[in-house]
C-alpha cells in the first residue's frame, strides 16, 4: 500500500438517529410514555389519568412525534365509541434499549463526580 492510499474516510455523526434522540430527549414526556407502555398502559385517556401534570394536548403531540419516528404504532379500532391504543414497534424496542444504555451512562458519569 502506498503512502497516498487512504484506508479510512471521515466519520460523521449519524444524522437521522441523532435527530431522533435529540427530539425524544427534548420531549420530557416520551420516556414516561415508554414506561407507561411497558406497564401495559396503552390508551391515551388512561395515560393522562396515570401521570400527574400530563395533559391530553401534550400527550397527543408526544405520541404523534413517536409515531412519526416509527418508535410506537397507533392502532385504531373500528368500534363505538372509538378506541385507540399505542404499542412499541420492533424499531422502538431497539431505540428504547439505546436510551436505556444512555441512562446507564449518565448514572456512571454522575457517580464518577
Amino acid at each position: 500500500m502506498s503512502s497516498q492510499e487512504k484506508i479510512f474516510s471521515r466519520k460523521s455523526a449519524p444524522e437521522q438517529s441523532a435527530r431522533i434522540v435529540e427530539t425524544i430527549f427534548g420531549c420530557k414526556w416520551s420516556l414516561t410514555v415508554y414506561q407507561l407502555l411497558a406497564n401495559g398502559i396503552n390508551r391515551p385517556g388512561e395515560m393522562v389519568r396515570s401521570v400527574d401534570g400530563l395533559t391530553t394536548k401534550v400527550l397527543n403531540e408526544c405520541l404523534r412525534k413517536n409515531v412519526g419516528f416509527g418508535i410506537i404504532e397507533r392502532i385504531a379500532y373500528d368500534e363505538a365509541p372509538p378506541r385507540v391504543e399505542y404499542v412499541v414497534t420492533p424499531f422502538g424496542t431497539k431505540f428504547i434499549r439505546i436510551l436505556d444504555e444512555l441512562e446507564k451512562l449518565q448514572h456512571e458519569i454522575e457517580n464518577e463526580k
